[in-house]
């Protein structure tokens, strides 16, 4: 249907494609089973670098697996480690940040993203983040924790200094089923004092 108007994960899909390029530098800063990361390392090409962040060994070790197979390991770099702990790792400014909040999918429910290290890691990604750079998260407020953070989130986003970012968030209003949500943070140029 062309009219579809599609998912938080499309949305924030559409936004990262138009920020990254050949050469480009992300973050997938909730790896998963690694379809992110292996998107991202697609669109990064051969000179770009993906840093990509799971506290999850089995998460690792999938989508090690799964860019191996697809012949382009050589382009990310796999931490298993918490996405509050990004900047320890990354030490290079980033085009793009994707974060999809929630639990490894397939997985067992109980391991899932946390309000306290999400907030930690949405402030180490903004330093990390180029100027004209984009951050994605996407926010899955279904159960409680993704509630928590959902609300969390929201009162972040909107103390951010508006001479710095944009801070934009794309939801269904009328869906009773407490739909994902996509917010996406863009760090503004600086302007040059003359």
């Amino acid at each position: 249907m062309a009219n579809d108007f599609r998912s938080a994960r499309f949305w924030a899909r559409e936004m990262i494609e138009a920020a990254m390029f050949d050469g480009a530098v992300a973050v997938d800063a909730t790896m998963g089973n690694g379809h992110d990361t292996q998107w991202l390392c697609e669109l990064a090409g051969e000179n770009g670098r993906v840093y990509a962040f799971d506290v999850q060994p089995e998460a690792v070790e999938r989508t090690g697996e799964r860019l191996a197979e697809m012949g382009i390991l050589g382009r990310a770099v796999l931490f298993c480690a918490g996405h509050e702990r990004m900047a320890e790792f990354v030490h290079e400014q980033a085009d793009a940040i994707v974060f999809n909040l929630g639990w490894l999918p397939g997985a067992e429910h109980g391991v899932t993203t946390q309000t306290s290290t999400t907030l930690m890691a949405v402030n180490a990604a903004l330093e990390l983040l180029k100027e004209d750079g984009l951050m994605t998260v996407c926010i899955y407020p279904g159960h409680e924790e993704g509630t928590r953070e959902l609300h969390a989130l929201m009162e972040w986003a909107s103390a951010l200094d508006e001479k710095r970012y944009d801070a934009l968030l794309k939801t269904y209003l009328n869906q009773s089923n407490d739909p994902p949500r996509m917010l996406a943070i863009r760090k503004k140029k600086t302007r040059k004092q003359k």
